[in-house]
């Protein structure tokens, strides 16, 4: 074998390994947010911990995607604002509150329609083809989650808030993708999240001092743990890995290789958290990423 065969092998494992690990990674978030639910915090406090520790980090990024660049103009602080309102701010609490109410499985399976969303927001706005082959792929996708919403909402009337919470944030998350690409191009996609999600950290930190006492901080210990490892472990070092893995394997691949993540969020909720697992689940699951997995052979981008 040559050099120049080996350097392909060794780039193309390595992007799968990345992009592998970076699915796991974003799946461990439910799991960490459920565990923090145990001592009795709620969604806004949890959520501004998490973005607490986690800006620190993002700012780093900001700042080192930037070095050497043009500064930033009005139209591109607007732009940023309002994207990381959008994809980091909304869509985050719109998750940690849906989380509340629903299983860490039933949860990864609605935010994993991701791309099926902005398929249909690409048709809506930009009135953009849809194929038969996605249309097959979008119906399969949202049967599975119905298969197992179906099951689920016979359990508690609270699973149908719990839903309908995780569903706006997939669909504010795709929004955020789908106005994000003109960002990207012209200011590199590290800097964009960089400042986008330093963005929503300020308004996640901004809106627990506002709808709570500052004594609301004072917190079991175990949650700030969990919160420090949901941020570096499941929010910025998977950013970093995922887009290490979309230069070296590209988007389609890193795609499919990311529909592990709803499979590794089944198989932690039952270790971890010991939540059931049945037949329904195995089912909903496996429709879910065979109808992802349906958009990804084409084109696709890696869910959070």
């Amino acid at each position: 074998m040559n050099a120049s065969a080996a350097v392909p092998r060794r780039e193309l494992l390595t992007g799968m390994m990345l992009a592998a690990a970076g699915a796991i990674a974003f799946s461990c978030k439910a799991i960490i947010v459920k565990l923090a639910y145990r001592y009795n915090v709620d969604a806004v406090t949890t959520i501004m911990y998490r973005m607490l520790f986690a800006m620190p980090l993002f700012l780093t990024l900001a700042w080192w995607a930037g070095r050497g660049k043009p500064a930033l103009t009005a139209r591109d602080w607007r732009t940023l604002t309002g994207l990381g309102f959008c994809g980091y701010y909304l869509a985050s609490f719109l998750d940690f509150a849906g989380l509340q109410y629903i299983s860490a499985n039933l949860e990864r399976l609605i935010l994993y329609l991701n791309p099926t969303i902005v398929l249909l927001a690409g048709k809506l706005l930009f009135k953009t083809t849809v194929t038969r082959r996605q249309w097959l792929a979008l119906s399969v996708s949202y049967m599975g989650v119905l298969l197992v919403f179906g099951h689920d909402v016979q359990t508690g009337p609270d699973i149908a808030l719990g839903a309908l919470l995780v569903f706006g944030s997939a669909v504010s998350y795709a929004i955020y993708l789908v106005y994000s690409g003109e960002a990207v191009r012209r200011l590199g996609a590290l800097r964009v999240t960089g400042i986008a999600t330093s963005i929503a950290c300020v308004l996640c930190i901004a809106q627990f001092f506002i709808l709570k006492p500052a004594s609301a901080m004072f917190v079991a210990a175990p949650v700030v743990w969990l919160s420090v490892l949901n941020a570096v472990l499941c929010t910025f070092v998977p950013v970093l890995i995922t887009m290490m893995a979309l230069e070296r394997i590209g988007a389609g691949l890193t795609a499919q290789i990311g529909m592990i993540g709803p499979m590794s969020t089944v198989a932690l909720s039952v270790l971890i958290l010991h939540e059931p697992f049945n037949a329904w689940i195995a089912a909903g699951t496996a429709l879910v990423v065979t109808g992802v997995g349906l958009l990804a052979r084409g084109h696709g981008k890696p869910t959070r």
